[in-house]
């Protein structure tokens, strides 16, 4: 699907949105439920990623694809390894089976998993055949994906002796970390975070609980983005979030201030107010324990003709695709100066802004959501614009409500 975006009659938005549960939450919910099935779960995700998770955790034998699903890949790969009697064999797409795995699988070998790779070494497809795993203690380097360590974590107090985890080094996106192990918190889990050693009691089953996903906040991102570009006196109105959230992204509020956007709280929604026009030069951001919003930064900079440079941006070059070629490739069609590391971004001071560039999302929702936005400056074209079901299959109905113009081509 190619989509062509124009902006709405006007450039001061007034509007309520309600957004899907957070991808993040509800796959780490989903994978406890499989763990204690008397936990029960409100406000689930409808993304692709969640669907794909629910299909894969009902599999016993055979064949697990898991298609783009990044996060169900780690997380399916430490149930299945823990779990005894069951036999499958993860797979995904093309990019899938480029994105590595061998950290995680090495980390679930020595607790005496039984996994091996099918074609590629340290990549999938994995064959697993399930094991009651007795070994309690392992280390992983600390500056990996938080998705390798919460994969291990989420299956620990499954496990008969619990986890003891060391990370090795510099950790990162520890908000990720903190999310995982609140809520197994929640569900009565005995856990400890001190310094790099993470601890996680056994717990053999739980008491009847229900856990409530929040909204996610990485899609809550594109429209910061929009009420930035906007007109002062922009409002939307963003439904369900809580003011102490487990999510990293939820860092938005405070960056977004730069932009002359301002973020209150009632009750579960949150209130995104256009205050004041951006008096930033350049912004300096590290986006560390927040990778995931880098693209919608970017283009909120490009769009408001402020230059910026991000860092802590090392994992974005193994997620869906090299997000950080992509975002250099895309920008500068459009006319960016931009120039980009393996893990830092720069982007120059620009008023001039190319008009109908087709904008390639190279099988990444996050492209095709964080390029969204700046039709409110110039038109656009989104290719493959389907791509955002993976976690927000409402994303361009949710612009047409806000009367931006989405025309099919």
């Amino acid at each position: 699907m190619k989509l062509h975006l124009s902006s709405p009659p006007t450039s001061r938005i007034q509007a309520n949105i309600q957004i899907t549960g957070s991808k993040s939450e509800s796959n780490r919910s989903l994978l406890l439920q499989a763990l204690y099935p008397n936990i029960t779960i409100a406000n689930i995700s409808n993304s692709d990623d969640a669907e794909v998770m629910q299909k894969g955790l009902q599999i016993a034998n055979g064949v697990v694809d898991i298609h783009h699903a990044g996060t169900a890949m780690r997380f399916l790969t430490g149930y299945f390894a823990s779990q005894e009697g069951k036999k499958v064999t993860i797979t995904g797409s093309k990019r899938m089976t480029e994105r590595p795995i061998a950290v995680l699988v090495s980390a679930l070998r020595d607790l005496g998993a039984d996994i091996e790779y099918v074609k590629n070494e340290g990549y999938p497809p994995i064959q697993i055949t399930g094991k009651k795993l007795k070994k309690n203690a392992v280390s992983l380097p600390a500056d990996i994906s938080s998705q390798y360590i919460s994969s291990l974590l989420l299956i620990a107090p499954s496990l008969e002796n619990g986890l003891e985890l060391e990370l090795v080094g510099k950790i990162t996106s520890v908000p990720y970390i903190k999310m995982t192990l609140g809520l197994l918190q929640e569900i009565g889990v005995d856990t400890s975070f001190e310094r790099n050693l993470i601890k996680v009691a056994p717990k053999a089953a739980v008491t009847d609980c229900k856990l409530v996903v929040e909204s996610d906040w990485s899609s809550a991102s594109y429209f910061y983005s929009i009420v930035a570009l906007c007109d002062v006196g922009t409002e939307i109105v963003l439904a369900a979030y809580k003011k102490n959230s487990r999510q990293g992204d939820s860092v938005l509020a405070e960056i977004y201030k730069h932009f002359g956007v301002e973020t209150t709280f009632d009750g579960h929604e949150i209130v995104l107010k256009k205050s004041a026009e951006s008096k930033q030069d350049k912004l300096i951001c590290d986006l560390a324990n927040a990778p995931d919003i880098a693209q919608t930064i970017a283009v909120t900079c490009f769009g408001l003709g402020v230059g910026c440079h991000l860092t802590g941006l090392h994992t974005l070059k193994i997620k869906e695709t090299d997000r950080l070629e992509a975002l250099h490739t895309e920008l500068s069609k459009l006319g960016a100066d931009i120039e980009v590391s393996d893990k830092t971004l720069t982007l120059a001071p620009s008023n001039e802004i190319v008009s109908e560039v087709a904008i390639d999302t190279y099988n990444d929702h996050r492209m095709a959501m964080a390029f969204g936005p700046l039709a409110l400056k110039t038109a656009i074209i989104i290719n493959d614009a389907g791509v955002v079901s993976k976690s927000y299959p409402d994303y361009w109905n949710d612009l047409k409500t806000l009367q931006f113009a989405v025309k099919e081509l």
